[in-house]
């Protein structure tokens, strides 16, 4: 096993990954488990997936990715889509299952935007936004080729941006969240409301590709607040171009047809309607690179610049 290596590990709501990636981006060991849902679980299943992913091997640093809020000065996490983790101390925990490796973290929307821009859909942008559209919406901003953390880490948490004052109530404590509207669970729970009988996100996409009346009306709708959060971070970050992935985005046009339409209509001035959307290039893969890409300084390792 080759020793320039990083562990990098994508925590989300739905799913926990973690692989070896080399500094060229080569994922040289990979594996997935489903996001448990209790504390203990959670615990568990970290030191299991992070120790068998890792043995045998000699990581120069450790890139966690998490949903998030997270702080980044304590090392702890408070993802709103994993209610069993509220200040958990996850460089902690981590440090415990692999002594004397440097870990860094970052937010799992920061971490996708930064896999895309680096080996992705993203290369040689120079003011992009990333989006996961998934249990949640995650996002992360690069600005003038370099990502964007903010002072807190948080930056380009679309999800949380208002897309309606007088909208449904929203996971995090706010009100009318593109996240209330986008997210694969919000878009099942209100087609549900509407009569439609299918059980999660996948069947809804399915049903929408066949066209159901419904299940198009949730896109529609879900794509619409999306495409509101879009406009705002656009106007405001003078965007070139937004790239989304995760679960989600799986429906391919079903997502990204009315999401360009209500774009249209919402990029108004010259200068933000020059954006561009894209799919990820890298699949599920995009925000275990961008934790890899994170951790490769503090293992002083060399990578290549995207161009």
């Amino acid at each position: 096993m080759d020793h320039d290596v990083v562990l990098a590990a994508d925590i989300g709501g739905t799913k926990i990954s973690a692989a070896l990636v080399g500094a060229d981006g080569r994922l040289l060991r990979q594996s997935e488990i489903a996001t448990p849902a209790t504390e203990p679980l959670l615990e568990e299943a970290m030191r299991e997936l992070l120790g068998s992913v890792a043995e045998g091997a000699s990581p120069r640093a450790i890139g966690l990715a998490s949903a998030g809020p997270i702080d980044l000065s304590s090392g702890r996490v408070s993802p709103v889509n994993i209610p069993a983790w509220r200040e958990f101390p996850l460089l902690d925990l981590v440090g415990t299952i692999i002594s004397g490796v440097p870990s860094v973290l970052v937010g799992d929307g920061i971490a996708a935007a930064l896999g895309e821009h680096w080996l992705g859909a993203g290369r040689g942008v120079a003011a992009m936004l990333g989006i996961v559209v998934s249990t949640g919406i995650g996002g992360g901003l690069v600005l003038d080729g370099e990502v964007y953390l903010g002072p807190s880490g948080n930056a380009g948490h679309i999800g949380h941006v208002v897309a309606d004052p007088a909208g449904p109530p929203c996971s995090c404590g706010g009100v009318g969240c593109v996240e209330a509207y986008a997210s694969g669970p919000s878009m099942v729970r209100w087609a549900q409301g509407q009569g439609w009988t299918g059980p999660d996100a996948r069947a809804l996409s399915v049903d929408a590709a066949q066209g159901d009346p419904i299940a198009l009306a949730a896109f529609d709708r879900g794509t619409r607040a999306l495409a509101r959060g879009i406009a705002a971070t656009a106007t405001v970050c003078d965007l070139d171009r937004v790239v989304i992935g995760g679960g989600l985005s799986a429906a391919g046009e079903v997502l990204f047809a009315p999401l360009r339409r209500h774009l249209e209509g919402f990029l108004t001035l010259d200068y933000v309607r020059r954006l561009t959307v894209e799919p990820f290039e890298l699949g599920r893969s995009a925000g275990l690179l961008g934790a890899a890409r994170t951790a490769l300084p503090t293992a002083q390792l060399e990578f290549p610049i995207p161009g």
